[in-house]
């Protein structure tokens, strides 16, 4: 994959002006469309930004929401990706906490440290949310181009290219020992699934947890709700292999192909309490979903949604007197109300230790121009989570 950058003595910073040349898989219909791998072009890092080289980017479900139309975003042609790890190559003006050289994942949410809501700790909830699809950078300006035409970054990254120019409060700086291609997942599918567990349904030790989808983000649920000590752990997932992989691996308990299945089970393992949390994970969340997981969900008990639904759907089935009645709590939760910049490094140090799984979630590696089949595997069942390795 030829790469050019621009030497230190070209003139530089002058809007649309090619600095380092590339290939990127871009997105230029939404539904209906597919990942077009073409060559595009960066501007240099500006303000606070830094220039990364990637090792991997993740091949996330939230990306294939705009292939099937369940998702839009403010402009096309879109650059895919969020989740990805690698190395600083350059620094930007006024960069005040990246230096070149260092090992950094992607977030897709670049927190302020300033509004309400980063705080008060809660930086996956940052004001700079609003422009996540916008597909400019922080100060309202375009990086990528193809042909001349400004390209949207997927949530100011766009990690579906070997290069990215992206805000240095969109890299979070992590152990250089690590390797980089195992932990970007940590981007996003992993600390949204663990986080759903510890920190959105406060799983407790002794608790019957029900995770519905096992897929690469409900996976890490299952390691979430291990890890804060829950009792039974029942994965629901129509998929056989997934439910045998969260039981034989990632610390399930029980598994069963439906929630009309796990009812029987979970009933018996409680004698009649029922679960204290569930947790859904579904690829797309159907509205329809929300009554039979409260069913599952015991008084008292907790049901956390971290999945994502169509942005069209605004129905939900739903008994309010059964709610209240057995109070109980229905919670959603973004990046699963984890705070990737202190957490972040707190799942790569969990990796380290040998106390979070990382490796066995990959199931299949691509190149770049293998995207579309990676994300065919993956919505015919196929991985748990397939991963972009750039070898250039």
């Amino acid at each position: 994959m030829a790469t050019q950058i621009a030497s230190p003595a070209s003139k530089r910073g002058t809007s649309g002006e090619a600095y380092l040349k590339t290939k990127g898989a871009l997105l230029w219909k939404i539904g209906g469309g597919k990942w077009e791998v073409e060559d595009i072009e960066y501007e240099e890092p500006k303000d606070g930004e830094a220039l990364v080289k990637l090792a991997a980017s993740g091949l996330c479900h939230s990306d294939y929401h705009y292939i099937t139309g369940d998702g839009t975003v403010d402009s096309l042609p879109l650059l895919g990706g969020h989740e990805g790890a690698g190395v600083v190559l350059e620094v930007g003006p006024n960069c005040k906490d990246l230096q070149v050289g260092d090992h950094v994942i992607t977030t897709f949410m670049p927190s302020c440290g300033k509004c309400r809501w980063c705080v008060n700790g809660r930086s996956q909830l940052c004001d700079r949310g609003a422009g996540l699809l916008s597909g400019k950078q922080l100060d309202g300006t375009n990086r990528c181009f193809t042909n001349g035409t400004p390209v949207a970054q997927m949530t100011y990254i766009g990690t579906f290219s070997p290069y990215i120019v992206a805000p240095e409060d969109s890299l979070i700086k992590i152990d250089p020992e690590v390797p980089l291609e195992k932990v970007a997942i940590v981007g996003c599918g992993v600390p949204t699934g663990w986080g759903s567990a510890v920190y959105l349904a406060g799983v407790e030790v002794g608790d019957t947890v029900c995770i519905v989808g096992v897929g690469g983000v409900g996976m890490n649920a299952v390691q979430g709700a291990k890890i804060a000590g829950a009792s039974n752990i029942v994965a629901i997932d129509p998929v056989e292999w997934k439910r045998k992989a969260a039981v034989e691996t990632f610390g399930a308990t029980h598994e069963a192909a439906s929630i009309a299945e796990a009812m029987e089970l979970v009933g018996d393992l409680t004698r009649g309490v029922m679960a204290d949390k569930t947790i859904i994970h579904q690829g797309v969340v159907d509205g329809q979903l929300v009554q039979p997981a409260l069913d599952l969900t015991s008084k008292g008990g907790t049901l956390a949604i971290s999945g994502v639904s169509s942005m069209s759907q605004i129905d939900a089935k739903l008994s309010i007197f059964a709610l209240v009645l057995m109070e109980k709590q229905i919670k959603g939760g973004l990046y699963g109300s984890c705070n990737p910049r202190t957490d972040i490094p707190k799942l790569v140090e969990l990796y380290k230790r040998g106390d979070l799984l990382l490796d066995e979630l990959v199931t299949r590696t691509y190149t770049l121009e293998e995207i579309n089949q990676g994300y065919a595997d993956m919505d015919e069942g196929r991985n748990l989570r397939g991963l972009i390795v750039f070898d250039d």
